[in-house]
């Protein structure tokens, strides 16, 4: 069996944690089975591509260059878009032509979603992108719980360690299941995570709560945050009283249901205003404010700071 190769695209400021996680296990593999992967980085230009940590890369080639890759991985992590052109476009369209298939991490599908090249496939991405992703592509099938997507034609995962999951499968789907261990316990990663495995910690682990009632209304809170539910209406899906409700989290998370419901909508708000293009009445109306100066009082209540000065800070992840 020919080695596959992969074109590892890096974008400015891209995860170099995900980045690693991505190489590492092919090296490893080749450990055990010699040949079994070939990958080279590349960027747009051919120049050096600056990690999200300040860190350097030195691509060996340019994405226009000719390639054997079968694999076209976009690499990203903060402001996406931002370095998003025509050409580079073009590039990545001309590959698929050409009979290679996709992949992206963490931001990187917004890459190859404003190239036009994820049609029917489903995605995942960095849980706290997946909110900005899904306002500008509302066509695109988002599986934003998962760790990582694979499929023949594209591959996904939502970044960091996820990547090394995603690798893990690529190589059992590619040479069978002994050599995927032998890999995983060179990383001491301990076992295989399955592709459905949540990228973030339950709710449980979260916010310390242990009670199934809270859980499960915390649980419907974050699934409609646009169209917030009054404390009666969450009562009743419980199957308990308001002063119940209230009670329950008072005793488990020293607020009422009002009070953390409001912080889960102005914390869904932020991610929006630092990681998408939405204006703030845009924003506010998407996190449940029926006014622009509602959303704005409730913003610097919490954060001591207005919602367009916000979107100017630095970005939420590291």
């Amino acid at each position: 069996m020919n080695a596959q190769v992969f074109d590892f695209l890096l974008l400015p400021e891209f995860s170099f944690i995900g980045f690693a996680a991505l190489v590492e296990p092919l090296r490893m593999a080749n450990r055990f089975k010699p040949g079994a992967y070939q990958w080279r980085m590349v960027s747009a230009d051919g120049l050096p591509v600056t990690a999200s940590n300040g860190i350097d890369l030195h691509p060996q080639a340019r994405l226009a260059d000719p390639s054997h890759a079968s694999v076209v991985f976009a690499i990203a992590s903060f402001n996406p878009l931002q370095h998003f052109t025509p050409a580079l476009a073009r590039q990545l369209q001309q590959r698929v032509q050409q009979g290679a298939s996709l992949g992206a991490i963490d931001t990187g599908c917004f890459v190859l979603a404003e190239a036009g090249l994820i049609r029917g496939e489903r995605v995942t991405l960095h849980w706290e992108a997946v909110p900005a992703f899904q306002e500008r592509y509302p066509l695109i099938h988002v599986q934003g719980e998962l760790r990582f997507t694979l499929s023949p034609a594209l591959m996904t995962s939502a970044g960091a360690m996820a990547s090394v999951d995603l690798m893990l499968e690529v190589i059992s789907r590619d040479h069978g299941n002994t050599l995927a261990l032998q890999v995983s316990e060179q990383l001491v990663s301990g076992w295989v995570r399955d592709r459905a495995d949540h990228q973030r910690l339950q709710i449980s682990a979260r916010y310390k709560v242990h009670n199934a009632k809270v859980v499960q209304v915390i649980e419907r809170m974050e699934q409609q945050l646009e169209t917030p539910w009054s404390s009666d209406t969450l009562a009743e899906q419980i199957a308990v009283t308001r002063r119940q409700l209230e009670r329950l989290f008072q005793d488990h998370l020293g607020v009422s249901p009002l009070q953390f419901y409001l912080r889960l909508r102005l914390e869904r708000a932020r991610h929006l205003l630092r990681q998408s293009s939405m204006g703030v009445i845009e924003v506010g109306l998407a996190c449940g404010f029926a006014s622009a100066s509602a959303f704005s009082r409730a913003y610097r209540r919490h954060y001591a700071i207005a919602p367009s000065d916000d979107r100017k800070e630095k970005p939420l992840r590291q």
